[in-house]
């Protein structure tokens, strides 16, 4: 039997409707949205679902969302009788990839989220930041700039061979995305309120960790990947630490890849907003089918795909 890993979208790659046919479709996907409303306390659905963007853009909003919109095409996937051996996640994915695993519950995943967002929101508001995704060079030469740079700015996503995240202050970002663009390469400025995953959310993981202690780990009942460790994870004892490292961590996702790759996995399906995840497996894997699901047509064409 070929091995499916699940991969869980990141912040960024919502939009308004997502997963809104898919929870007209499947009862366990609507179940998540459900669920997800109860514990936040807010119609969730209806921020996904109409917006507006601006509503749904903040940080406090994007998250939970993306979350319910992966679970709900989780949910779905199971539906159709799609199995899997292994998840993972970019940024906040890695928490839908802790609920498919059993790590925690759903209700606790959403505790989790919603604690997360609250905290990074406020870290955002008084930290500023940015972010720049620099397209074209590998990640070493990417280090050496931001090494060069006056001021905090640092790699944050590793997310393919061509493409490196950089965070850090505004004006280092600034300058750094200017030295990219001399060496005529793409520094594409990110739509986000921060510099996630660099020390400038140090707040929020003081916030979250608090919150975190309060949850039930489990371990793992199928294969997950870290951000942080950027491999498998194979212990679970200090997931509050671990989480409140991954805030200001940089997400390690082309080392994850390597070792799925390593491990045999041959279908990889993105569950949740947008194909951004399936875009860098196909950037980084050679021969691997990549796929996603976020409504009726992706869904009938992962079907076709994984036969």
């Amino acid at each position: 039997m070929a091995k499916n890993m699940f991969l869980f979208s990141g912040q960024g790659s919502q939009y308004v409707g997502m997963a809104k046919e898919l929870c007209e479709k499947y009862p366990a996907a609507k179940a998540v949205f459900d669920k997800a409303s109860e514990v936040l306390g807010c119609d969730i659905a209806k921020v996904a679902f109409e917006g507006p963007d601006e509503e749904l853009n903040k940080t406090i909003n994007s998250q939970p969302a993306i979350m319910a919109c992966s679970l709900a095409a989780f949910e779905a996937a199971k539906a159709e009788g799609i199995g899997f051996d292994g998840v993972a996640g970019h940024s906040l994915g890695e928490y839908a990839a802790m609920v498919a695993a059993g790590v925690v519950t759903m209700e606790d995943g959403f505790k989790l989220i919603k604690a997360r967002a609250a905290a990074m929101q406020k870290a955002a508001e008084n930290a500023g930041g940015a972010m720049y995704a620099i397209i074209g060079l590998d990640a070493a030469e990417v280090e050496k700039v931001c090494e060069e740079t006056e001021g905090y700015v640092v790699p944050v996503n590793y997310n393919s061979a061509v493409q490196t995240v950089i965070a850090g202050e505004t004006a280092a970002c600034e300058a750094a995305a200017a030295k990219f663009a001399e060496m005529k390469k793409r520094a594409v400025k990110l739509n986000v309120a921060s510099a996630f995953h660099s020390k400038l959310m140090q707040p929020a993981a003081d916030e979250f960790i608090d919150a975190a202690k309060e949850i039930t780990f489990k371990a793992a009942d199928k294969e997950f990947y870290s951000n942080v460790k950027g491999e498998k994870l194979t212990d679970f004892t200090d997931m509050p630490v671990l989480l409140a490292k991954h805030i200001v961590s940089p997400v390690k996702f082309t080392s994850e890849l390597a070792e799925m790759e390593k491990a045999g996995y041959e279908n990889y399906i993105e569950l949740g907003p947008n194909k951004v995840l399936t875009g860098l497996v196909k950037k980084t894997l050679k021969g691997r089918n990549a796929v996603n699901i976020e409504d009726a047509a992706t869904m009938e064409k992962a079907l076709a795909s994984l036969g």
